[in-house]
């Protein structure tokens, strides 16, 4: 595996690879790799003759009083999992290599960004776009594989990339979890031990109003209702950021349940803000 920080000298690189009729798959990351980013290194690795996973804490995508600064970091763990998996270039830039000091241009989604983690979080996906186009630009992909963890991300690129005529073909890959249904995530490492116990419930919530659905409870109201004062009471330490039922494809609320719908919650626990989703079907 090769690191590169220079992103002029992975843009030559990957252009001279797609000229010679190589596959490309990029696997956009933030660092700090757990086996929800391996698992999409490895169907990269399946899918594609070339894998760059790209490694950059992107400032951009950070609120005021946001954790940019203690966002867990350790290169070199993230370089030994990446090269054990089978990556072929790690690209690592420095923040000064991306964004110039009179850097003015920015990417949004304005619509599908209002929704969900966009109400507290509202500069968040103009950050998101903006380093995930660059990114586009610099490796020069066939391939981008994200988490479903995500979705309102997925849901967001795919629409960027669509918009803007991007050669790029966007490939969501479902939640990896801990045995105890957390979804993993980079920001699990800010939980102490009680905070950890109490996360798992949010998984269990979900599946819990994945059965309601399934048993006939179809109005939206009602579910987030009741999922509040399950969280309410198995989740003690936590504050509920947001519980919504949205469509799967322009994210916006729906009243009543009639085929399939996305239940995203986000919740903050002590110093981590954790989220998740799950799939809702109508049983028919």
């Amino acid at each position: 595996m090769e690191i590169i920080k220079d992103p002029k000298k992975i843009q030559e690189l990957t252009l001279n690879l797609r000229c010679s009729e190589k596959s490309v798959s990029l696997v956009p990351t933030m660092g700090y790799f757990h086996k929800g980013h391996l698992s999409l290194m490895r169907w990269a690795r399946e899918h594609s003759d070339i894998v760059v996973v790209s490694l950059f804490v992107n400032p951009t995508q950070f609120g005021p009083n946001e954790d940019l600064d203690r966002y867990p970091r350790d290169f070199e763990r993230d370089k030994k999992m990446a090269e054990e998996v089978g990556v072929d270039y790690l690209f690592a830039p420095e923040v000064d290599d991306i964004y110039y000091p009179d850097h003015a241009t920015w990417v949004n989604v304005p619509k599908l960004s209002q929704y969900l983690c966009g109400k507290s979080r509202p500069t968040h996906f103009q950050g998101v776009c903006t380093i995930v186009l660059k990114l586009f630009n610099v490796v020069n992909p066939n391939i981008a594989v994200f988490g479903e963890k995500d979705f309102q991300q997925l849901v967001i690129i795919k629409k960027m990339v669509r918009d803007l005529n991007v050669p790029v073909k966007i490939v969501g890959r479902p939640t990896v979890r801990e045995p105890d249904g957390l979804a993993m995530s980079s920001r699990n490492a800010y939980l102490n031990e009680k905070e950890r116990k109490e996360a798992a419930n949010i998984y269990k919530g979900l599946v819990k109003a994945r059965e309601w659905v399934k048993n006939g409870q179809t109005n939206s109201e009602t579910i987030i209702a009741k999922l509040t004062e399950w969280f309410m009471e198995h989740i003690p330490s936590g504050e509920i950021d947001y519980i919504e039922i949205v469509d799967q494809e322009n994210l916006t609320p729906i009243e009543e349940i009639e085929d399939k719908a996305r239940l995203a919650v986000a919740i903050f626990l002590g110093k981590a803000r954790l989220i998740d989703n799950i799939l809702l079907e109508v049983k028919k």
